[in-house]
């Protein structure tokens, strides 16, 4: 099986501080939960940016306000009613090396506005996390985080760290 997935590093500023959206997953059969960002398949023909509003609202609640990089988005329609492509600059875009799943997706860094779900779509635990803390959570045990994610975690922070941002 291949996977085509969109996921969201859902941010916002509260007191100066800089927070994210983790959950948990909890998928029948998979074990324990293991803490992740909003997201997940795109259904065929389905748009980035739609995938993405569309995953936050099920497993979240949120609605996506504002993603970078959605001015970039151009395509292709009107030019040939019988193939059309979308192109958009993400925020990262991951691809599985080794593994059970062969996926690959882009990140989006986004705004959502709205009240978080107690549950969404086989989704628990959803919650604020401030970067600080996000960032101690991962460096004491990476492997609390789902595998899909780990490496996207390990970006943003490094991209934050980058820009001057530690959390």
């Amino acid at each position: 099986m291949f996977f085509v997935n969109a996921r969201a590093f859902i941010e916002r500023f509260v007191d100066g501080q800089r927070e994210i959206v983790i959950q948990r997953r909890d998928k029948p059969g998979q074990g324990a939960s293991l803490l992740e960002l909003p997201g997940g398949r795109i259904e065929p023909y389905e748009p980035l940016l739609t995938a993405l509003s569309r995953e936050v609202m099920e497993e979240t609640g949120l609605v996506v306000t504002e993603v970078e990089g959605a001015d970039t988005r151009i395509d292709t329609v009107g030019m040939d009613s019988t193939f059309e492509v979308e192109c958009i600059r993400p925020f990262a875009v991951y691809q599985t090396i080794h593994g059970p799943i062969d996926s690959v997706g882009s990140y989006f860094r986004c705004r959502a506005e709205g009240t978080l779900l107690e549950q969404g779509d086989d989704t628990s635990e959803i919650r604020w996390i401030p970067v600080a803390e996000l960032r101690a959570l991962f460096e004491r045990d990476p492997l609390l985080f789902a595998p899909v994610d780990r490496a996207g975690v390990r970006f943003y922070l490094t991209i934050l760290e980058r820009e001057g941002d530690c959390g």
